[in-house]
C-alpha cells in the first residue's frame, strides 16, 4: 500500500454542460468519491454560440480561443483524444502515480468539442489519452473519465474497488 500523499491537483476542462441526469448523477458521485484522494475540479466552458452557422474549423478555432487562456504553461495538459494512447486501468493508475511523483502541480485533462481540438490546443498539450477506441458522446466521456480517475486512485491505494 502506498503511504505518500498526492498533492497535485487535477482539472477536467470540458465544453458544454452535461444535461443528461444519469450522467450528471454519476459525475457527481465519482467527484465526491475523488475528494478522499485529490483536489479535483471540473471546469465547464459554454457551448459556442452560433456554431450551427460555422464550419468545423471555425468551431475548433473558436473553442481553442476560449480554452487557451484556461491552460497555463505550468499545467501538464493532457487531451482526451481518440488518437491518444489507450491505457488499461492499471496503466492509467501507474501513469497518474508517476506524474504525482514528478512534482507536477496540476494535471489538466481536456475534453474537446464534437470536432476535436484546434492546432493551438494540440500544441499546448503534452500527451493525448483515449478513453476507448469506441466513440462516445462528450457527456459520456466525462462520466467514464471521472470513474477511471477514481478507479486509478483506488488502484494506487490498493483498495478493493478494482478487481484483478
Amino acid at each position: 500500500m502506498h503511504t505518500y500523499i498526492i498533492t497535485m491537483k487535477i482539472d477536467l476542462v470540458v465544453i458544454g454542460k452535461t444535461n443528461i441526469n444519469f450522467v450528471t448523477d454519476g459525475i457527481e458521485e465519482y467527484t465526491k468519491r475523488l475528494k478522499r484522494y485529490i483536489k479535483f475540479n471540473i471546469v465547464v466552458i459554454s457551448d459556442i454560440k452560433g456554431a450551427k452557422n460555422m464550419s468545423t474549423n471555425e468551431i475548433k478555432q473558436r473553442e481553442g480561443e476560449i480554452l487557451s487562456p484556461l491552460l497555463s504553461e505550468y499545467d501538464y495538459i493532457v487531451l482526451l483524444d481518440e488518437r491518444g494512447k489507450n491505457p488499461s486501468s492499471e496503466e492509467f493508475a501507474a501513469w497518474i502515480e508517476t506524474k504525482s511523483l514528478q512534482s507536477i502541480k496540476k494535471l489538466c485533462f481536456v475534453v474537446g468539442g464534437a470536432y476535436g481540438f484546434s492546432d493551438e490546443i494540440y500544441s499546448k498539450s503534452r500527451e493525448k489519452i483515449s478513453i476507448s477506441r469506441m466513440t462516445f458522446s462528450h457527456q459520456m466521456i466525462r462520466l467514464l473519465f471521472v470513474e477511471q480517475l477514481y478507479r486509478a486512485f483506488t488502484i494506487i491505494k490498493d483498495e478493493p474497488y478494482h478487481h484483478k
